[in-house]
């Protein structure tokens, strides 16, 4: 605000604020609260200017007129050296006729609950006083239907939309159809998820439907009651009485913007946490929900005055989405201010005061004039010194801990089969798979049609038959519920029928076309993968500026800061797999500080990115390459003989130090599989022989499994592991090894014998044939990682270059962050939830697509040969890539961008190794020139723990055992604990995430070159250092980071591996 004396405000500075009240009600508001008749019969008597006062007057319900934002803007409005504020009482406007109403040249007044509306508009005809919000527009405003009217004649972006009235009137617009996963109004389909908002603006019972294949349900909203404002419900369908509009869900990445105006020149924007992503209610230390203030852009600001102006409501606010690029309106409030804010008020109470003077001062003969004031918004200024910008963090993370996948076979010829192929769509392509409820549902009242036909025969085939069926009802049964997100039924057409595979069966095999039956089950995110993913996701907040400390500290962490004041730009992205995208809800759960269901998170933050193979990929298309691959894996692992030195070059061409170490541990491949098939037999009796024991009968075991579904599990895997030549289905291997570890963790305490050795046994087969299917040699690995990630690779360069060149980014708006340091970051960070294919590709691109020279460069050596000791991707593994900035430097300078790769493979397997591959931890501290180098914007190690020292690489490092969930407050360090079993093999935890730097005297200034013909680079002429990342046991080191130019002192501290 400008000075007292300023033209228009009072010189002497006391506001003139009157209320008119009731007599009973005038001891307690004091003689400063006089009515307005007071007021003008005692104007002789004051020191009021002899110029005709301005009488503004606030018509409201009291709740409104005595609330502390409607008392800042009053207070300052006063200060207009010829305005009065008269604010007329509750009981007046309840229960007096509007000529009994106080006198006043300026009308504030706007509806509420309990508001009589048409009285206020009988006043405004009466009196004629200026409105500042119109009063027959806020009939409209009370209706959504009229609302969206308005909008769309303005042509103002709104979410797709259909009206359902229920009215007999009008029976045309009452057409409802309800779908298992979407609703048709009126001839308009609306997929799930949508919205279900009342047609009365007074309801805040909206209501939005999940699909199926995110788990379903709803998540109901309401005004907020304490710290909630929705809540989720399991119920699917729709309501039935009532008038609804029904409007596609816009995915707004978890946060809704405020708008609020004053006038059609000005508006404020805050962000706030969407109610519809897990209903609690962020609020400060003073009880306030928490909000940001944001930047609109050119656009938005234009939809806010054809807001303004459309409703006639000067004082206005509405609700922007922001999603795919484009900002849409989906609801308008009418008369609102915004709570505390300081600076807000100043603006409001001077536009208000502006206007009031503009249009009346003239007719009063009153002196004024507009005053002039600059209202350009300073430039946000950038990072300075030698620290460097975050500008970018992308992540391809691997999903979290599962159920074993599991998968059965058979050939099936019966004419409802067909029927269902043909009803779906099948013949189209020759391939349907079935993922939805009702879909699934049909597949089971088929097969228990079949079941009850086969009944009564008893011959071999139909007994086979009818085992395959058997189980088949059994796997759709489970849960009691069908999701697409735990089973699904693949169909593919065999015009010839399924072809043989061995001369006995020529003479059993059917002439004719054929479906082959695939039913995939299992493979569902266990309860300790949700926490492995949420607790990753806590521990990522390490990753960006003001994240140190405990990892899960909040609310001081900088990066639920920089997203809920949309300086984060974030983007998650998921395959179509269930377990993917439920572990990128996890994460982005425990990322952002969110709480409640993961479906409702899964459905607004998590994007589908099955387009294009980005994220997905179809394993019944492999490449020829992987074909060829395969078929030479089985052949040399069939030979019932000790390895040879060509066995090892044969399958270890690339000398990896876990390949190479797995083979000696196996020795004699077929020997080993002999071994592994009788530990398998012998556990199948071990259940069999628990099942019999009564004891057993109501065994739960691991996530509601039993044992019957247990030995079903290891039945199967005995029964296809070895195959009627007598020969080893290596395929198998992975899957064995899946069950083994899977048992060990989560069924420990069943105390099955010689569990440990099959695990050991197995994980030395998987850690040859799981890493080898995906290419023995090098040409091979890029072949395969080709196919497998290329969209990806490609997607990655493209997050990068957009970073360097966008700068049409939301960010804070620098006016009102008191509190919020550098205001003008913004963070790029696009997060990709995968499967082991994609990451064992992207790694395979890194490893061997030329980035850089081991022979010329020891540091990339000692990465390569890091890697070279990890044996398994396991769940949680990370693959992280920033890129910072140091805006000081020119834009062709080799100092302008920086570039980190980090890398983790994921929990801790069931045994500690004594050869497990060691780390540094994530970014460690280190001292420069014996001084701690500390700013709070940075993302170096601030402790000053002990044990913090350098350590050789080759020293053992002891791991401590820990209770469950316990928060390392090692500073910058990523190490998680995810859960612990009771037993000592069932702890597991994550790898830390860390980091080194190159040192100046080493590799200089290393350009990130071309990598797989230009997949990867930053825009041309910048150049980027590379920084790259090892994992391991943290063993805490002190570096600082070298930014622009600065230098280590501790040369042997810099060295970086992956």
């Amino acid at each position: 605000m400008s000075e007292p004396n300023s033209p228009g405000e009072s010189r002497r500075g006391a506001p003139r604020f009157f209320v008119g009240c009731e007599d009973d009600e005038s001891e307690v508001l004091e003689d400063s609260m006089r009515t307005d008749m007071e007021l003008y019969e005692d104007d002789e008597d004051t020191d009021s200017p002899p110029e005709r006062q301005i009488v503004v007057g606030i018509c409201c319900m009291m709740k409104k007129s005595k609330s502390k934002p409607m008392t800042q803007i009053l207070e300052r409005l006063c200060r207009f050296e010829y305005i009065t504020v008269v604010i007329f009482p509750e009981d007046v406007i309840l229960n007096e006729p509007v000529d009994k109403w106080p006198l006043c040249d300026c009308l504030i007044s706007f509806h509420s609950k309990g508001f009589p509306l048409d009285k206020a508009v009988s006043y405004a005809k009466l009196r004629n006083p200026l409105l500042i919000n119109d009063l027959n527009m806020q009939y409209y405003i009370q209706d959504r239907r009229e609302v969206y009217r308005i909008l769309q004649e303005e042509g103002i972006d709104l979410p797709r939309y259909a009206v359902l009235n229920r009215d007999p009137d009008k029976p045309d617009e009452c057409n409802l159809v309800e779908g298992e996963d979407h609703v048709e109004v009126n001839g308009e389909i609306f997929q799930k998820p949508f919205v279900e908002k009342p047609v009365c603006a007074e309801d805040h019972n909206v209501y939005i439907y999940y699909p199926t294949s995110a788990g379903g349900g709803s998540q109901r909203l309401f005004r907020k009651i304490g710290s909630r404002s929705s809540v989720y419900s399991p119920e699917s369908s729709v309501r039935k009485t009532g008038s609804y509009i029904y409007e596609e869900f816009m995915p707004t990445d978890g946060t809704d913007v405020k708008v609020y105006t004053v006038g059609p020149d000005y508006a404020h924007a805050e962000a706030r946490k969407s109610p519809a992503l897990d209903g609690k209610v962020e609020r400060d230390s003073e009880g306030k929900e928490v909000r940001y203030p944001v930047m609109l852009s050119a656009m938005e600001k234009l939809v806010a005055r054809k807001v303004c102006l459309a409703f006639k409501q000067t004082v206005c606010g509405f609700d922007l989405l922001r999603a795919n690029g484009h900002s849409y309106v989906c609801d308008v409030n009418g008369f609102s201010f915004v709570k505390n804010s300081m600076k807000y008020y100043d603006d409001c109470a001077k536009i208000l005061g502006n206007i009031v003077m503009r249009e009346l001062a003239p007719q009063f003969q009153i002196p004024w004039s507009i005053p002039t004031e600059a209202e350009d918004i300073p430039i946000v200024p950038t990072t300075s010194g030698t620290m460097m910008e975050l500008r970018c963090v992308i992540a391809v993370i691997r999903h979290g801990d599962r159920t074993p996948k599991q998968k059965m076979k058979m050939e099936v010829r019966n004419p409802m089969f067909f029927d269902l192929f043909e009803k779906y769509g099948g013949y189209k392509t020759g391939k349907l798979k079935l993922k939805k409820p009702k879909q699934l549902q049909e597949v089971l009242d088929i097969t228990r049609q079949l079941l009850a036909e086969l009944g009564q025969h008893n011959d071999c085939e139909i007994e086979e038959k009818k085992s395959k069926l058997e189980q088949l009802k059994t796997v759709l049964e489970m849960y009691g519920h069908f999701s697409g997100i735990n089973r699904k039924v693949q169909l593919t057409y065999l015009p010839h029928g399924q072809p043989k595979t061995s001369s006995e069966e020529e003479d059993t095999r059917k002439e004719g076309p054929s479906l082959l039956l695939v039913l995939k089950w299992g493979g569902e995110l266990t309860p300790a993968g949700r926490v492995q993913a949420e607790e990753l996701g806590r521990a990522f907040r390490c990753m960006y500026p003001g994240g140190q400390g405990d990892y899960a500290g909040f609310p001081g962490c900088g990066l639920l800061r920089l997203h809920s004041t949309y300086r984060h730009d974030l983007k998650i992205y998921a395959s179509d797999e269930g377990r993917v995208q439920m572990t990128a809800a996890a994460f982005a759960k425990g990322l952002l500080a969110l709480e409640g269901e993961l479906t409702p998170i899964l459905v607004q933050m998590v994007k589908s990115a099955n387009m294009n193979g980005l994220l997905d990929n179809d394993s019944d298309s492999l490449s020829s390459c992987q074909h060829r691959v395969k078929a030479r894996l089985h052949e040399i692992l069939q030979k019932d003989r000790d390895f040879t030195d060509e066995d090892f070059d044969r399958l270890a061409p690339t000398c990896s130090a876990s390949l190479v170490n797995s083979m000696k541990i196996v020795q004699n491949p077929v020997g080993t599989c002999d071994r592994v098939y009788a530990l398998i037999q012998s556990l199948t009796s071990q259940i069999r022989k628990r099942m019999e024991d009564p004891k057993s009968a109501d065994l739960q075991l691991y996530h509601s499994e039993t044992l019957e579904l247990m030995l079903q599990r290891w039945s199967k895997l005995e029964r296809d592991f070895r195959m009627k030549n007598g020969r080893y289905d290596i395929s198998k291997i992975p899957d064995i090894y899946d069950c083994v570890k899977y048992d060990v963790i989560h069924n420990a305490t069943l105390g099955l014998e010689d569990t440990l050795e099959l695990f050991r046994l197995s994980r030395a087969l998987a850690d040859i044939v799981i890493p080898q299917e995906y290419g023995i040699n090098k040409v091979e690995k890029l072949d395969i990682a080709y196919a497998y990630c290329l969209p990806l690779v490609r997607k990655i360069q493209l997050d990068l270059q957009r970073t360097h060149e966008d700068e049409s980014v939301n960010k804070l708006h620098p006016l009102y962050s008191r509190g919020v340091m550098s205001p003008g970051r913004h963070v790029r960070t696009r997060l990709y939830f995968t499967s082991e294919s994609h990451v064992h590709s992207l790694l395979s691109i890194f490893r061997y697509g030329g980035l850089l020279d081991e022979e010329k460069d020891q540091q990339w050596k000692r990465a390569m040969d890091y890697l070279s000791a990890v044996s398994e991707l396991n769940y949680m593994t990370q693959i992280v890539i920033m890129l910072y900035e140091d805006n000081n430097k020119d834009l062709t300078s080799e100092e302008r961008f920086h570039v980190e790769l980090h890398f983790s493979p994921g929990v801790k397997g069931v045994e500690e190794e004594e050869n497990a591959p060691t780390g540094f931890g994530f970014r460690p501290a280190s001292a420069e020139n014996g001084q701690k180098q500390t700013d709070p914007g940075s993302l170096e190690d601030l402790s000053r723990d002990e044990t913090d020292r350098a350590v050789p690489l080759s020293e053992p490092i002891t791991i401590q055992r820990r209770s469950p969930l316990i928060r390392n407050h090692k500073t910058g360090s990523m190490e998680v604990l995810s859960e612990t079993s009771s037993s000592k093999v069932g702890s597991y935890r994550l790898f830390s995430l860390c980091s080194r730097q190159v040192p100046r005297d080493e590799a200089k200034w290393i350009r990130l070159r071309r990598l797989l013909h230009g997949a990867l680079h930053l825009p041309s002429g910048n150049a980027a250092q590379l920084a790259v990342a090892q994992t391991g046991q943290r063993v805490p080191r002190r570096c600082v980071l070298e930014r622009g130019g600065s230098t280590h002192e501790d040369h042997q501290s810099s060295v970086s591996h992956v």
